[in-house]
């Protein structure tokens, strides 16, 4: 079943992109991501320009995000204060990055700079789950003792001025701290497509010290607006969101992120962890052969 995507002008096969959003909408629910850091990568595999990937799948991300996080909510784990601290330099960010965007376009490097960060970006948090995920699965079955325990924020995060109570999540910090945090994502957003949860996740968690029971819920939230204000910008200035794409990708997503929070609470944290680590691992390498790998022919010539 081909479909013809007037933005990226080809024809793509429906059920793969759909199938595509599924399994992508299934790492939303289960681990609090919005999915784009996957989306992107694989579009641009696929064949899709890196531009209109990036920039669909900001707009596939946020129905995956809403999905997840309205059923995180009805499980009253969503932090909806530091949330919308937030979603406001999720919102700065996207602007910023939509600067970048254009910048790096008019000069021609987007293409190469998308692929680039997005192997460094993989490939370093990757390593750092796996580890993590090895660790705490060694810790589980004895083979090490647990680590330490540590403090609830970090010492930088502590020290910033003008203190704010975020009930839910059981803080009192800055909200200078979730505000910057948001900003960054915002910007990778715009430039990549993704929702930022694979940062956000951890930085909430060991950054920012959050109750474990509203990470995931919060971070989705925050993904819902940041996403949603980029792909907006995007349709305003870049032009590239593909829209047939981006209905394709949302038809298996939402349906994929209910499934995914019920898996949620029947599978062992560090288990997903460790398969969350090593699918990102993969998509690291894949894209580094891609920008390495120099192809038999470059250039060829078709029959029209």
């Amino acid at each position: 079943m081909d479909l013809y995507l007037p933005i990226a002008n080809l024809s793509v096969n429906a059920l793969v992109i759909i199938a595509l959003g599924l399994g992508v909408g299934l790492l939303s629910g289960m681990f609090g991501v919005g999915g784009g850091f996957l989306t992107t990568p694989l579009l641009i595999f696929y064949g899709i320009p890196p531009t209109v990937a990036a920039a669909s799948a900001a707009s596939q991300v946020t129905g995956a995000s809403v999905s997840g996080m309205l059923a995180h909510s009805r499980r009253k784990g969503v932090d909806y204060h530091i949330g919308g601290v937030m979603v406001a330099g999720g919102v700065l960010g996207s602007l910023i990055g939509a600067w970048l965007f254009e910048v790096l376009r008019a000069t021609g490097l987007i293409d190469t700079v998308i692929a680039i960060l997005y192997v460094l970006m993989l490939g370093s948090i990757g390593g750092l789950m796996l580890k993590e995920s090895v660790d705490s699965i060694r810790v589980t079955k004895g083979h090490r003792p647990a680590p330490a325990r540590r403090r609830r924020h970090h010492p930088l995060i502590a020290a910033l001025p003008m203190r704010w109570r975020f009930y839910r999540s059981g803080l009192y910090i800055s909200p200078l701290a979730p505000l910057i945090l948001g900003v960054l994502t915002g910007i990778l957003t715009m430039l990549l497509g993704v929702g930022g949860g694979f940062i956000l996740i951890p930085a909430m968690l060991y950054l920012l010290g959050m109750s474990t029971q509203v990470v995931v819920g919060t971070s989705l939230f925050q993904i819902v607006f940041t996403t949603a204000a980029a792909t907006m910008v995007h349709a305003t200035t870049t032009k590239a969101v593909d829209i047939v794409l981006a209905v394709l990708l949302l038809l298996g997503s939402v349906a994929g992120a209910q499934i995914g929070s019920r898996l949620a609470q029947k599978m062992r944290p560090e288990y997903l962890r460790l398969a969350l680590a090593l699918l990102v691992l993969i998509v690291a390498i894949r894209m580094g052969l891609g920008l390495a790998w120099r192809p038999g022919e470059l250039y060829s010539v078709e029959a029209a």
